[in-house]
């Protein structure tokens, strides 16, 4: 679960150009709290070789690494890649003084692999992650710890900072620059409780959505549980997401299979044109300067979806293209990567598409770009798993190759942000706060 203190942490940059700040600690001078050796020491952790460490003694906390930037620089992004030995609770901090420390993000549920901390605001000489509790009865250790931003006196690549809403608050009226707007998604949605039970999660997570605000919704299937019958959706969908419904796009899971009145039948009589607006269960649509493809991933071995997605891609005048379905390609959670989406990966993959959403496994994910046999590449689709609507979450299972945060237990929605090149998102909790935001990311 990621945790923002005092506001720093925003639901992505907080100003256009962070993403391209320079690396402002690499070689500089370090210190920790321990070492396990000479062969660890902290210098390790920011000499841009992936293959040396940081390694803390074992079996104590708390423990620190430090660096020096050598002068004030203004913080947007901070990167830290774990060893084996890593932290399950920590802090990132930044002092002018190296005496008074200020945190910048804190992780109270890490699970090792790669934490990249983007949106930073902070502003100081010194930066530490502050290990609190190990995630293993080692130390800590760290391959890299790389810190981002401009340091004073130089001017921001882009300008000044702009303003804008809060993660959670409505969007600006009237028309955004450069064609942006956003999105909120989630997948695995309601479970057959209301409100009157205190943990029913699809009213929370309608709740938070409505509150944001966007320009629409996407829905990863598994909207309604358990066999999705239209009593089922009347009764519980429709009293939480179902007050945006009109400005839901939609997709099916496996459970709008499993309506005892035939396969999506539920599904269909419920959402009506809106799911099928071009008369199957598939369909796609544009805004700004994005094209948005909806696919049934129940029916990806049926050549007439297939065909027409060719069709479609081929047709696509936009520069930027998002797609989504219930099953994902890849995933770290209990249902594992499901090969079905493969040749659809290929497809868009030729197509130079950026995005896929899905839901399906009940956690949140992001993945690295990648292609679709896995090999990461900087012309890759990205990949979230956001399938923490309102179903029990599932726990992380096995970790896969290019993964690079994860969720569990934490319900919530993805908040996400589209310019005419990009796009970037936050994963905002029930509690209004943002437990993960990602890097921006150009358009292919």
């Amino acid at each position: 679960m990621l945790a923002l203190l005092g506001g720093l942490l925003l639901g992505w940059s907080g100003r256009a150009g962070a993403a391209a700040d320079p690396l402002v600690s690499q070689g500089k001078a370090a210190t920790a709290s321990s070492t396990e050796g000479s062969s660890y020491a902290a210098g390790k952790a920011f000499d841009g070789n992936a293959s040396t460490r940081w390694a803390s003694e074992e079996g104590k906390d708390p423990q620190w690494l430090r660096v020096d930037l050598g002068g004030s620089v203004r913080i947007s992004r901070v990167k830290l890649s774990w060893e084996s030995a890593y932290a399950k609770a920590y802090r990132v901090e930044v002092s002018a003084d190296g005496v008074t420390w200020t945190t910048l993000a804190e992780e109270k549920a890490g699970n090792g692999g790669t934490d990249e901390w983007t949106g930073l605001a902070g502003h100081g000489r010194y930066v530490r992650m502050y290990g609190t509790a190990r995630g293993t009865s080692y130390g800590y250790s760290l391959f890299e710890m790389q810190v981002y931003g401009v340091p004073d006196g130089s001017p921001s690549p882009t300008g000044p900072s702009p303003t804008g809403p809060s993660p959670t608050g409505p969007s600006p009226t009237g028309p955004t620059p450069g064609g942006a707007f956003t999105v909120v998604a989630a997948g695995d949605i309601a479970a057959q409780c209301t409100a009157s039970d205190s943990g029913c999660a699809h009213p929370k997570t309608a709740a938070l959505a409505q509150q944001i605000n966007p320009k629409f919704y996407l829905t990863m299937g598994d909207n309604q549980y358990d066999d999705a019958r239209l009593a089922d959706f009347r009764n519980y969908y429709d009293k939480t997401w179902g007050a945006f419904k009109a400005k839901t796009h939609p997709v099916p899971g496996n459970h709008e299979t499993y309506d005892p009145a035939g396969s999506l039948a539920g599904y269909k009589a419920y959402f009506g044109s809106i799911a099928y607006p071009q008369g199957k269960s598939w369909y796609s649509f544009d805004e700004g300067n994005w094209h948005f493809v909806a696919l049934d991933s129940n029916a990806f071995d049926q050549s007439a979806q297939i065909d027409w997605l060719k069709a479609d891609l081929a047709a696509n005048a936009k520069k930027c293209v998002a797609a989504y379905w219930h099953h994902p390609l890849y995933s770290s959670g209990g249902h594992g990567n499901d090969p079905v989406s493969r040749p659809v990966w290929k497809i868009l993959y030729g197509a130079k598409a950026d995005l896929v959403l899905n839901g399906h496994d009940h956690h949140y994910e992001r993945f690295a770009p990648q292609d679709p046999d896995g090999k990461a590449t900087a012309d890759g689709i990205v990949e979230i798993v956001g399938g923490m609507g309102g179903a029990e979450p599932y726990p992380i299972e096995q970790v896969q190759p290019n993964s690079q945060k994860r969720i569990s237990g934490e319900y919530g929605v993805l908040k996400l942000d589209f310019t005419d090149s990009g796009y970037g998102w936050s994963y905002v909790g029930t509690d209004g706060q943002v437990k993960d935001a990602s890097p921006k990311y150009s358009c292919h």
